[in-house]
């Protein structure tokens, strides 16, 4: 097994190799005494021949510094795309029935870095509120929703509620006044696969 570190500010390499026999530790590779270590004693004859084989010590030690930084950089320039890659969701209001919690419901987004919060006249709030878990989507994107139990709550103090949705990596929040026009009602008998998109609930 190899791997490696780099630090591009201060141009700093960190790796190893290692070697394993019967799922225990045989031998590796210290790259700041550029000796092979060997934990178990019957790794002490084939560490003494590594150690002695300058050529193989160079060669562990170029690839660790050189072949797999170099590689390391490859791939995340290759996965650039997805790996700073920001989605903003769509943010609904739904209702299974006019009594029943409102639940704020933000699909299409990536990463799942993610949180979702209800607030009232700007503080966000606990009471009343059931987070539910981030899920995936069939298109790789992610879905959350939060519940919010307004049924001691008169309908004209409402839209004091918001859904605010907030994406690691990105500005702005994506803020949602409540207003009783916006909520969708009876959304439990519709198809629950909107745009390829799963709605648990």
């Amino acid at each position: 097994m190899y791997g490696c570190e780099f630090d591009d500010e201060y141009k700093e390499v960190e790796g190893w190799e290692s070697f394993g026999y019967d799922g225990e530790d045989f031998i590796a590779f210290d790259l700041k005494s550029e000796e092979w270590s060997a934990p178990v004693h019957q790794a002490f004859i084939t560490k003494n021949r590594w150690d002695n084989d300058k050529m193989k010590v160079t060669q562990t030690k170029y690839y660790i510094t050189q072949t797999c930084p170099d590689w390391l950089k490859k791939y995340l320039e290759y996965g650039r795309n997805s790996l700073v890659r920001t989605d903003v969701p769509s943010v609904s209001f739904l209702q299974k029935s006019p009594s029943s919690p409102v639940s704020c419901f933000a699909t299409g987004f990536y990463p799942s870095r993610a949180e979702m919060f209800w607030r009232k006249d700007e503080e966000e709030i606990h009471a009343g509120v059931n987070k539910g878990e981030i899920l995936s989507n069939n298109d790789r994107t992610f879905q959350i929703s939060v519940d919010l139990n307004l049924s001691s709550v008169p309908p004209e103090d409402w839209t004091k509620y918001e859904c605010v949705f907030h994406l690691s990596g990105f500005k702005c929040d994506v803020v949602n006044r409540l207003e009783k026009s916006k909520i969708r009602i009876n959304v439990e008998g519709e198809n629950k696969m909107r745009s390829g998109k799963r709605f648990t609930k």
